[in-house]
Order: C-alpha cells, then sequence, then structure tokens
C-alpha cells in the first residue's frame, strides 16, 4: 500500500455480501443446515452437464468470441422470441455474459455516469448498491411492503429526480419472491417513457413462477428501444455455478455493455456456452420439472416455518420465501440469524442488508428452499422447536 486511501473499497464495504459469508462459516462451524444462500444442492438436467463434458472433449476450451459463441447468441434469440416475443438480431442484440451479476455490473458500468441516480426496489439483490457505487452512481429506491409488495406508482414517479438516469428492475424478484404484475410493470414503462429513462431488467427467475406470469419489461410500449434485458442459464437449470448469463437490447445499449464487459471478465465459460445452447432450444421441457420441484419445495418449506410460528409471505415465484420473526418474539433479524445455528441448527439470511435503510427490513429474515426434501423436511423439525428467546 502507498498510503492511498481505498476509495473504492471503501465504498463497497458493509454493502451485504459479507453477511453470506459469514452465515456460511457459521453453518460450516456448528454442522447447521444452510438455507442462507440460493443455490440448489443438486444438479440440473445429466443431458445438459453430458452436452458440456461433450464440449469439453471436442475442444471447446479455449477463449470463445468476446460477445460469445454464435451458437448460444441464436439460442437466447430463439428463446426471447418463442418465450417472450422479443424479436432480437443474434449478433448485434445479445451479448453473453459471466452470469447475470456481470452484466448487471458491465450495464451500470456503460449506461451511468458518476452522480447518476438508479431507481430500484427494496429490498434489492445485494450487488445493485455495489455495482452502482463502483459506476459512481447511487440508488435511489422505493420500499416494496409484505404482505404483498404492492408497487406504489405515487412513489415511484416522485423518486425520479433530474439525475435519474435508469429504472434497475428486477422480476420475479429477490429477496420476496414478488412477481410483478402487468398493471404494475405497465406503470413503470409510462414513467419510463414519460421521463426518457432506460431500464435495466433482472429477469434471472423468469421461468420459476408458482403464481401469476412473467412478462419482459421490455415487451411494453416504448420499452423495446429502451431497455437492456438480463437472464441467465444457472437457475433456469439448477447449473449456478457455470456462471452464463446474457444480455439483449437494441445495438447501441449492447454495444455499450459490451465494451464495459470486456474488461471485466472478457470471456468465459467456453464449453458451457454450447451446453446452454442446447438447453435453451428445449426450455419448456427441461426447466417444468425443475420449476413443479420448488413449487412444492415452496410449499414444503413455508408450512414448516408456519408451523414454526414465524408469519409467511409465500413467494410468487423464485428459491426464496420472506418470514416476519416479530411472531417468535423478536424483532431484530441480524442477531436472530446469528443466533439460529447454535439455537436449532439452521442457518437463514437477516433481509435487513438487502435495505439501504436496515432498519425498515430489521424483522424480516429469508430462507431458501431450493434444496433436496429431506434437508428442507429436517430444516422444519429443527425449527419447530424454536419458540420464543
Amino acid at each position: 500500500m502507498t498510503g492511498r486511501s481505498p476509495h473504492l473499497a471503501a465504498r463497497l464495504q458493509g454493502l451485504g455480501t459479507t453477511i453470506f459469508a459469514e452465515m456460511s462459516a457459521l453453518a460450516a462451524r456448528t454442522g447447521a443446515i444452510n438455507l442462507g444462500q440460493g443455490f440448489p444442492d443438486t444438479d440440473g438436467p445429466a443431458e445438459i452437464a453430458e452436452a458440456a463434458v461433450a464440449a469439453i472433449r471436442a475442444g471447446h476450451n479455449q477463449y470463445p468470441p468476446g460477445p460469445g459463441v454464435a451458437e448460444l447468441r441464436a439460442a437466447v434469440a430463439r428463446h426471447q422470441q418463442r418465450c417472450w416475443g422479443l424479436d432480437l438480431d443474434a449478433d448485434a442484440e445479445v451479448l453473453v455474459t459471466t452470469g447475470a451479476t456481470e452484466a448487471i455490473a458491465a450495464a451500470l458500468l456503460a449506461l451511468c455516469e458518476v452522480g447518476d441516480e438508479v431507481l430500484t426496489f427494496e429490498p434489492f439483490y445485494d450487488s445493485y448498491r455495489a455495482v452502482a457505487a463502483m459506476a459512481g452512481a447511487t440508488l435511489r429506491v422505493v420500499t416494496l411492503s409484505p404482505p404483498g409488495y404492492a408497487v406504489d406508482v405515487d412513489a415511484v414517479a416522485a423518486a425520479v429526480g433530474p439525475r435519474t438516469r435508469l429504472l434497475l428492475l428486477n422480476s420475479p424478484h429477490n429477496p420476496t419472491g414478488k412477481v410483478f404484475a402487468d398493471r404494475e410493470l405497465s406503470a413503470l414503462a409510462r414513467l419510463c417513457v414519460d421521463h426518457d429513462l432506460l431500464a435495466v431488467t433482472d429477469e434471472v427467475y423468469e421461468h420459476l413462477v408458482f403464481r401469476g406470469a412473467h412478462r419482459p419489461l421490455a415487451t411494453f410500449p416504448g420499452m423495446a428501444d429502451r431497455t437492456l434485458t438480463i437472464s441467465s442459464a444457472g437457475k433456469s437449470f439448477s447449473f449456478t455455478g457455470w456462471k452464463i448469463g446474457w444480455a439483449c437490447g437494441r445495438p447501441a445499449l449492447v454495444e455499450a455493455v459490451r465494451t464495459a464487459k470486456q474488461f471485466l471478465t472478457y470471456v468465459s465459460g467456453a464449453p458451457f456456452q454450447p451446453a446452454i445452447a442446447a438447453a435453451l432450444d428445449d426450455t419448456e421441457r427441461l426447466v417444468e420439472p425443475l420449476r413443479a420441484d420448488l413449487h412444492r419445495k415452496r410449499d414444503l418449506l413455508c408450512a414448516g416455518l408456519r408451523a414454526a410460528g414465524f408469519d409467511v409471505f409465500e413467494p410468487d415465484g423464485t428459491y426464496f420465501a420472506t418470514a416476519d420473526i416479530r411472531p417468535l418474539g423478536d424483532d431484530h433479524g441480524l442477531s436472530f440469524c446469528r443466533s439460529l445455528p447454535e439455537r436449532c441448527g439452521v442457518v437463514a439470511v437477516p433481509t435487513s442488508v438487502f435495505y439501504l435503510e436496515p432498519e425498515r427490513g430489521r424483522h424480516l429474515v429469508r430462507f431458501a428452499f431450493c434444496k433436496r426434501d429431506e434437508v428442507l423436511a429436517e430444516a422444519a423439525e429443527r425449527l419447530a422447536g424454536l419458540g420464543p428467546r
């Protein structure tokens, strides 16, 4: 070190990510069941894995093209047209990324200037504030409140200011599991058009919906030219470690994001890209059993949480269920989660880390249900004996 202040590192300190490492370390030390982090404990369809093995053996092991392999970009374009009615030029309007998180980071780095504001909803996926800080921008939030997490359109309109650059929208939504309704999306689209805002949409849970229906914001009037749509294969196909994502939109938006992305990872996942290309062309068959299984797991965990005394906000989609700990005689989610492994051998995440002001979510905790049935059943049994402190 030269004595210069690590300004960016200082800005990123304490923005939430460390809580996941802390909770996972607690799980490892205590032998607790880890329902904190959102990754499955089983792999996705074997035929997708075998396609990656075949790609490795066929020699797809060096740098792929910067925008992603052509067959994956074409498969993404076909998927977007078939599933959502979005027509894309695979060569100019699709960019392959190292997961959705990199796509979001590259988007904010490319599309925001220092001092810009990024409008989003809280609670929010924890990387949003960090990547906004990396871009020199700040988050401006509108709070979604349980039980319904309904959008207050007037509050969103009031949050738009002269430095607002873009709307960052996550639906289906982590951590609440909310799937934004068409009427909410329509109102947000009108606001974007009226205020000339760009939109960056995080749609990684697009196929994991249990109630309602997902609809991309880009499909609403006036939004196709101003929306960058982001998704990934990790959640849809249960291969989160492969980190294959994509960003789609008009050529100028995609080119801007590519310019930033090339100085992040440049490229990655060469043998996984053709495997995901094949999977995307068979999305409906491959995803439906995974979605139905997650729906059942959601019900299993939510029933266990209710039996343990939590007030549970049943999610419309995603991997996660949020619960209120106040019926258990507690209102501080961080201390509750830190004590939970010792008390009953289960790990959860305090939802307060997903808010700009942690007090707004201090009584809420998040549990992941993307685990094996026997793991969820054991967790429910352990939580049943929790009781008030």
